[in-house]
């Protein structure tokens, strides 16, 4: 009776869930070709020209858009998806602050034009920081903010002139103000004695290089007129039997029948159900586990939704088939679980940096970064400092690797970055990062800032609201920012569900005696936990170094690789110690990431 009492309760939760969950307008479900879908993707090389004009506006004077590029002025290759910064040796280039103008002509499938009933969507990754994209001339969309997908229908404006190749222009400028995420500067210099003339600096609070550019594919993908727009999952588990509880979202049809079916990795089908809503049982359930906590990791589900409609007498049938790994998240005061079970965090933060393509989606490095990953023994990674591609989600949902999932939230330094235009932004974006990466297995905590002022008076009501908004669209992760303010004047920790701290002992404080390491860190645990009563995780830590660069005689020197070995042993016999003890005493089981992979 008691297993049955359980699974009751777990199917009320799971719907009181529903209740309480503030469900997202629209969804970005992320393209997968099906029966009814087709996929054109437009990766390669596009026509580019940077407006280097003075108030780099000449683009629109012009008006660009309106014909080819190549007709507007001097054109260069680029390829995307790949940041533009590295891809010249132009150093202007490189440096380039402003509007920068991407152009290709695309050949559509006549049978795409043709048939009405065919929904054409140009899709964009990412591109970094506002976009303006225009087809044949006509203004489509535009878009505020990187590391996040947007699309728009075109459909329509193809049909205009069925025999004119698409001629897709996308216009992205990269300036960052205080009111962006990230924040930033611009400043206007001039001193014709000491810099040329119309010297312009964009002056950031992080320490990475803003690359810009179209960093993702673009694509152009079909769906019929009455199609699924969205669907969100949420999973449970009740001793053997899993429970995945389901909304499917469809536009186009106010008359569509929907069926449900859930596969297991051999796609041998285990549930079923129909509805727009709905909870598949599955016994035996396989959970989705993290990498090195179980022999199978990353277990996944297929989860195909059939809708079909009739309209003015035909049949219209879309389908899309979701990945889903069932498992569950819980905090309490002393731990973080996963599947009811302990986790601890032994990973690292990225970038998607790399030499040449700067954050370009790049298949090979991410493969590679995987592989390095399982080397080192991690288990999980933030995704520091902003949104990482949805390809890299879907890697760590197969590959059993955790996810704290962070927004461009990096660099909020300056007390005017915390009025209602910067919190109404952020509010936004936290809307489209949840959208994208809410049925994700891998994503367990999502990150709203990393390193803000955090001890500003305006600090406390923003992360409040912010905090409370992302609850609001996902009740069932926790939520948290990364502090290195003082643990007793941080405003918005009160409001995380997990401490996140960053200090670099013996490296920024004290540089180059390891041996305060122990006491520091120590300290750092017992005041944070003494006030706060959470889990607490060290999402960063670290020492540069010169590689091959060795000492004897001043084993600290610093930036030698003696003294990388000596910081590196300290704080991870600290780490080590703690866990121990705390453990013992039933206080958290504290958690670390280290800096870099």
């Amino acid at each position: 009776m008691e297993p049955f009492r359980r699974l009751v309760n777990c199917f009320v939760f799971l719907s009181a869930v529903w209740d309480v969950a503030h469900l997202l307008d629209g969804g970005t479900l992320f393209p997968r070709e099906s029966s009814s879908r087709e996929i054109k993707e437009l990766n390669g090389l596009w026509d580019f020209r940077a407006d280097v004009s003075h108030d780099r506006n000449l683009g629109f004077q012009q008006a660009w858009y309106k014909s080819r590029l190549a007709e507007t002025g001097p054109v260069i290759d680029m390829p995307v998806p790949a940041s533009y910064n590295d891809i010249t040796q132009d150093p202007q280039l490189r440096d380039f602050i402003g509007w920068v103008w991407y152009e290709r002509e695309v050949l559509v499938p006549s049978r795409w034009v043709s048939d009405e009933g065919t929904r054409v969507v140009l899709r964009v990754g990412s591109a970094h920081y506002y976009s303006v994209v225009w087809v044949n001339g006509i203004k489509m969309t535009e878009h505020e903010g990187g590391h996040l997908p947007f699309e728009a229908e075109i459909g329509d404006v193809l049909r205009k002139d069925p025999g004119v190749a698409c001629r897709i222009t996308i216009a992205v400028n990269n300036t960052l103000t205080l009111q962006t995420l990230p924040p930033g500067t611009i400043q206007h210099i001039d001193d014709p004695t000491r810099y040329p003339a119309n010297y312009v600096v964009q002056n950031t609070n992080f320490d990475f290089f803003n690359y810009a550019g179209l960093h993702r594919p673009v694509l152009l993908y079909t769906t019929p007129k009455a199609y699924v727009d969205d669907i969100t999952v949420l999973t449970s588990f009740v001793d053997n039997i899993g429970l995945i509880s389901y909304q499917v979202s469809v536009l186009g049809s106010l008359n569509s029948t929907l069926k449900v079916t859930l596969s297991d990795k051999d796609g041998h089908s285990v549930a079923s159900s129909t509805g727009p809503s709905g909870v598949l049982k599955v016994m035996d359930v396989s959970l989705w586990w993290p990498y090195l906590m179980h022999e199978s990791p990353g277990y996944l589900y297929s989860m195909e939704v059939h809708m079909t409609t009739a309209s003015e007498g035909s049949a219209c049938e879309d389908v899309y088939a979701l990945p889903v790994g069932i498992r569950t998240v819980q905090v309490t005061n002393t731990q973080f679980l996963i599947n009811s079970k302990p986790f601890y965090f032994h990973g690292v933060n990225k970038h998607e940096d790399a030499d040449i393509r700067g954050k370009g989606l790049d298949w090979p490095l991410i493969v590679k970064d995987f592989n390095l990953l399982k080397w080192l023994g991690a288990n999980s990674f933030r995704t520091s400092h902003y949104p990482y591609a949805e390809e890299i989600l879907q890697m760590a949902d197969r590959h059993g690797i955790v996810v704290i999932d962070e927004c461009p939230g990096v660099g909020i330094a300056d007390i005017r970055s915390f009025g209602n235009a910067s919190l109404s932004h952020h509010l936004v974006v936290m809307d489209e990062l949840v959208r994208r990466d809410k049925n994700h297995a891998s994503v367990v905590m999502w990150s709203v800032a990393n390193e803000p002022a955090a001890e500003m008076p305006p600090a406390g009501f923003y992360f409040k609201t912010l905090i409370a908004h992302t609850k609001s669209l996902d009740v069932t992760r926790p939520v948290t920012f990364i502090t290195a303010s003082n643990f007793a004047r941080d405003k918005g920790a009160p409001y995380v569900d997990v401490i996140c701290v960053n200090s670099y002992f013996s490296w920024y404080s004290d540089p180059g005696h390891p041996e305060v390491i122990p006491y520091q860190l120590n300290t750092q645990f017992e005041n944070w936990y003494r006030k706060y009563q959470k889990p607490i995780i060290q999402s960063e830590y670290g020492a540069d170094v010169v590689p091959g660069m060795h000492t004897v005689s001043v084993p600290d020197l610093l930036c030698c690789s003696t003294f990388r070995v000596m910081f590196s042993t300290g704080q991870k016999q600290t780490f080590k110690n703690k866990k121990k003890l705390l453990s013992k005493v039933n206080r958290p089981v504290l958690v670390k990431i280290s800096r870099s992979l």
